[in-house]
C-alpha cells in the first residue's frame, strides 16, 4: 500500500467549489449590470441603488455570523446544499420584485434572501478546503476555487445584457438563478468527507493529513461534527479572530464596490451601457484570475524557505497589499482612455483576489477544523458591515457630486479608499498577531 499512486480527488472537490463560486458571483452581479436599465425603469437615484446594494451587504454580514455556525453544525455537505438552494431562490425572486408596489423594497427583499444563502458559500468552501488539503496547499486551493468569482464576473457582462435584450431583464435573474440547482445535483453525488470517500485512496488521505504526520501526531478519522461545542464569546476572546475580522472589514467592501459599481462608473464616465460594457468588464475580470491563482500560490515561496505557514502568508500579503496603490492613478490616467481605468482597476481587483485567497487561509492556519466555518462567518460579518458602509456611503457620495456636476470627484474619493485599505488592514492584522500561534478550542 505504501507504493500506491496517490489519487487526486481533492482537486475534483476543489472544482466543485470553483463552480459554486462562479454561480455565486453570476447571481450577485446580475443587478449591477442591469442597474442603468432598472434605474430608468424605476426612477432610482444612485442613493436608491446604494440602499439596495447596502441591504445585500448588511444582510450578508449578519447572515455570515450564523452561516458559519450552521455549516459547522450541519456538516459541510448538508450546509452547502441548503446554502445554494436558498441563494438560487433569492436570485429568482428578483424577477418578481417589480410586483411589489415599492420597487426598492421588492429588490431589497430579493437581495436579502440572496445574501442569506450566499453567506454560506465561503464558510462551507473554506471548511471543505481544510478537510481536503494540507495547510501548505490551502491557499492555492482557495485561490483556485476563489477564481470562480472572476469567471462569474467575466461571464456575467457577456451573458446578462444579452439575456436582458433578447428575453427581458426578468429572465436574466431566473436563468442565472436556476444554475444553482444543477450544481446541487453534482455536489450531493460527488462530495463526502475524505475518511468516507471511496474515491480518496490511502496515499491521498495521508497526504491530506501530512501536517499531522510531520508533527508525529496520530491521524484521526475525522467526523463532520467532532469535539465539543464552542461559543462565539470563546472565539471573540482571541486576537486571531479580531485580526481576521478587521482584515475582512477593511477589504471586502473594495471588491464589492468594484463588482456593484463598475458598470455604473463606466456609464457615468464613458456613457457605456448594455452590451457595450461587456468587453472591458470581461477583460478586467479575466486579469483578476491571475491574482487569485498566483496569489494563492505565492506564500509557498516563503514557506518552502523555512517560514511557518502564517509567517509566509503574512509576508506574501504585505507585498500583495502594495499593488492596489496603483488605483490612485485611475482618475488621472483614465482621462486619456477608458482602457487605463480597466488596466489599473484590474490590478487592484487582482490584488484583492490574491489577498482574499490568503486571508481566508489564515483561519485554517490558526484554528482547528471544527471552528473554521464559524470563524470565517465572524470575519464575513465584519466584511459585510464594511461593504454596507462603502456601498451606501458611495451612493450618497455620488448623488452629492452628481448634483454639483462633478461625479468624477466622487469616484476619485472612492478609488483612494480602495487603494489604501489593504495596507491599513495588514498593519493592524500584524500588530494583533505578530507570529504564528495555533488556537485550541
Amino acid at each position: 500500500m505504501s507504493n500506491l499512486k496517490m489519487s487526486n480527488y481533492r482537486w475534483t472537490i476543489c472544482a466543485l467549489l470553483f463552480f459554486a463560486t462562479t454561480i455565486n458571483y453570476l447571481d450577485r452581479q446580475v443587478l449591477s449590470l442591469l442597474k442603468p436599465l432598472l434605474s430608468k425603469e424605476f426612477n432610482w437615484t444612485d442613493s436608491d441603488y446604494g440602499t439596495i446594494v447596502g441591504v445585500f451587504s448588511l444582510a450578508y454580514a449578519f447572515s455570515m455570523l450564523f452561516a458559519g455556525r450552521i455549516v459547522d453544525y450541519l456538516g459541510t455537505k448538508t450546509g452547502y446544499a441548503w446554502s445554494i438552494i436558498l441563494w438560487s431562490v433569492g436570485a429568482i425572486i428578483h424577477a418578481f420584485a417589480h410586483l411589489v408596489p415599492n420597487s426598492i423594497l421588492g429588490f431589497s427583499l430579493g437581495r436579502t434572501v440572496l445574501a442569506a444563502g450566499e453567506s454560506g458559500n465561503f464558510p462551507a468552501a473554506i471548511k471543505t478546503t481544510a478537510e481536503y488539503f494540507p495547510k501548505k496547499d490551502r491557499a492555492l486551493a482557495t485561490g483556485v476555487f476563489n477564481s470562480g468569482a472572476n469567471v462569474g464576473a467575466i461571464l456575467a457582462p457577456i451573458v446578462v445584457p444579452w439575456i436582458a435584450v433578447n428575453w427581458g431583464w426578468q429572465w436574466a435573474f431566473i436563468s442565472i438563478g436556476a444554475l444553482g440547482f444543477i450544481w446541487l445535483i453534482f455536489w450531493l453525488v460527488m462530495y463526502e468527507i475524505p475518511s468516507k470517500n471511496q474515491k480518496v485512496n490511502e496515499a491521498e488521505y495521508k497526504y491530506i493529513h501530512s501536517d499531522e504526520i510531520q508533527q508525529h501526531e496520530p491521524i484521526k478519522v475525522e467526523k463532520e461534527d467532532e469535539g465539543r461545542k464552542f461559543t462565539y464569546s470563546e472565539c471573540l476572546k482571541y486576537k486571531q479572530t479580531w485580526a481576521f475580522a478587521f482584515g475582512k472589514f477593511m477589504t471586502d467592501g473594495v471588491w464589492w464596490f468594484y463588482l456593484f459599481w463598475l458598470p455604473a462608473y463606466f456609464d457615468s464616465r464613458y456613457h457605456m451601457t448594455g452590451t457595450s460594457i461587456s468587453l472591458p468588464i470581461a477583460i478586467l475580470y479575466t486579469i483578476t484570475m491571475f491574482g487569485s491563482i498566483g496569489g494563492g500560490a505565492f506564500p509557498a515561496y516563503f514557506i518552502n524557505r523555512g517560514y511557518d505557514a502564517y509567517t509566509g502568508r503574512m509576508k506574501a500579503m504585505f507585498i500583495i497589499a502594495l499593488f492596489p496603490l496603483v488605483v490612485l492613478l485611475t482618475p488621472y490616467l483614465s482621462e486619456y482612455s477608458y482602457w487605463w481605468a480597466v488596466a489599473l482597476i484590474a490590478i487592484g481587483a487582482s490584488a484583492h483576489q490574491a489577498w482574499s485567497a490568503n486571508i481566508f487561509t489564515t483561519v485554517g492556519d490558526m484554528f482547528p477544523k471544527k471552528a473554521i466555518a464559524t470563524i470565517t462567518g465572524i470575519g464575513g460579518m465584519a466584511g459585510g458591515i464594511g461593504s454596507f458602509l462603502l456601498s451606501k456611503g458611495g451612493g450618497m457620495l455620488f448623488d452629492h457630486y452628481k448634483a454639483s456636476g462633478n461625479i468624477s470627484t466622487g469616484y476619485s474619493i472612492m478609488f483612494v479608499i480602495c487603494a489604501i485599505a489593504y495596507v491599513i488592514a495588514w498593519v493592524v492584522m500584524k500588530a494583533l498577531v505578530p507570529k504564528m500561534k495555533p488556537i485550541e478550542l
